[in-house]
């Protein structure tokens, strides 16, 4: 079988499954495994695929998602051009799963899948703790942008001992201003700012917003960066998102 894998996340389940030899292509942005990535033709980020390109590499089945807005328009064109598409659009940690054992399945390969989730439910235990401090998680700086209800994210957030304070909110995530954050007073931020190198993420951004000395994660010094390569792409390397958020969680303690 001959793979086209569109996102980050579907050619790191591709590759946690054995199966890397089966990919002709991937996104520009997949970069993991290195090993993989590297040998790869790269046809476009996100919304600038080269689908001309990837209808020439003649693939038996094209991986992709609708976890970036605007990415119903790419699928489209996949599909409009005859390519069998294999579309994830998880909102939750257990649709991650689902969309792991569909893949597998897909290329043949189902007990890998199988395999592959039991082990990350067996690598993020849900942590117990007498009170479950608020976690504000960004995926974009300016405007604040953080997960709600419909993301992974809340449900790592809840695994690793914390809460998410906007988990009710019937969304995959929404923009928030000054007062929704004071008034949720999280006692940690997190950064893990989508398309951005984690070297590049700044503190002193979140430290400067107006009134934000005020929040507990600020005045407690717990603004912390995550990759949104362990956060952002919904696959095997959640454990690793996972891991993190609970080390920043063990930190704030009891009260």
């Amino acid at each position: 079988m001959r793979l086209f894998s569109h996102t980050c996340s579907n050619t790191e389940i591709v590759c946690a499954l054995d199966c890397a030899d089966l990919l002709v292509g991937i996104d520009t942005d997949s970069d993991h495994p290195a090993e993989a990535a590297q040998r790869l033709p790269k046809l476009g980020r996100d919304l600038d695929l080269d689908t001309a390109g990837v209808i020439a590499l003649r693939p038996d089945l094209v991986l992709t998602s609708l976890t970036v807005p605007g990415h119903e328009r790419i699928v489209a064109e996949l599909q409009d051009a005859g390519l069998r598409t294999l579309v994830c659009d998880p909102r939750s940690l257990e649709d991650v799963y689902g969309d792991i054992r569909r893949i597998a399945e897909a290329i043949g390969v189902p007990g890998r899948g199988n395999r592959l989730v039991d082990l990350m439910r067996a690598a993020m235990p849900p942590v117990k703790r007498a009170r479950r401090p608020a976690v504000l998680v960004e995926w974009w700086p300016k405007p604040v942008i953080a997960p709600a209800r419909q993301s992974w994210v809340s449900d790592l957030i809840e695994l690793a001992g914390g809460t998410n304070p906007w988990r009710g909110v019937d969304a995959k995530s929404l923009p928030l201003d000054d007062a929704q954050v004071l008034a949720a007073a999280p006692e940690a931020v997190v950064m893990s700012w989508c398309g951005v190198k984690q070297e590049n993420y700044r503190a002193d951004i979140v430290k400067r917003r107006a009134g934000w000395e005020a929040v507990p994660a600020v005045r407690h010094q717990r603004i912390v960066p995550i990759t949104e390569a362990w956060l952002g792409r919904p696959g095997p390397r959640l454990v690793e998102g996972y891991a993190a958020l609970r080390r920043v969680i063990a930190g704030i303690q009891d009260g």
